[in-house]
């Protein structure tokens, strides 16, 4: 059983080799050499990470969290109660809370883009994820493809053998029965 990737593509994929792309012809070559595919893509992509990456998708998971909306909240509690009630005379940014509201704006205009970066990260990871995902995908569609061309090698064998099992037993009916018409006509 020598196949090669041309044998595999026009069998299993249906169509020519060069028109294969090079996932499909990476899918095929391990069919051939009986490897697996399978690889954990969360260790390519954080190979690939810089300290940046890292940094921004830190800040967008603990922006993204309800301990930041919560723990802000509390911060924004504390803040107002802290300017109208507790410092009434001496307040450090009295009501309407124009210090405040800078700092929000601040917040918000540097959160904004590094949870952007985060998201555009993690739509990459799932490309990379989807891609793998359709190779190993592949990959098993082809190996079972193999495993019912095996079946089917099996059972027509097995046909077979029955079919000369048959032939045979019928060779043996056949002498019996010319041995019985032959005792029979000399009796």
């Amino acid at each position: 059983m020598n196949k090669t990737i041309d044998d595999l593509a026009n069998r299993w994929l249906k169509r020519r080799p060069d028109g294969l792309s090079q996932l499909e012809s990476r899918v095929l070559q391990s069919t051939l050499e009986r490897t697996t595919i399978s690889r954990d893509t969360n260790k390519a992509v954080a190979f690939h990470q810089t300290f940046g990456d890292r940094l921004a998708d830190t800040i967008a998971r603990i922006g993204g969290s309800w301990s930041f909306i919560l723990g802000f909240i509390a911060f924004l509690i504390v803040w107002t109660a802290g300017n109208v009630w507790l410092l009434t005379r001496d307040a450090f940014d009295p009501y309407p809370f124009i210090f405040l509201n800078l700092v929000l704006s601040m917040v918000a205009a540097l959160q904004a883009p590094v949870i952007m970066m985060a998201q555009n990260r993690q739509t990459e990871r799932d490309r990379i994820d989807a891609a793998h995902d359709y190779e190993v995908n592949l990959k098993a569609e082809i190996e079972i493809m193999a495993l019912h061309e095996k079946l089917d090698e099996l059972r027509h064998s097995e046909i077979i053998g029955m079919r000369d099992e048959i032939v045979r037993l019928a060779e043996v009916v056949k002498r019996i029965d010319e041995r019985l018409a032959r005792q029979q006509s000399a009796s």
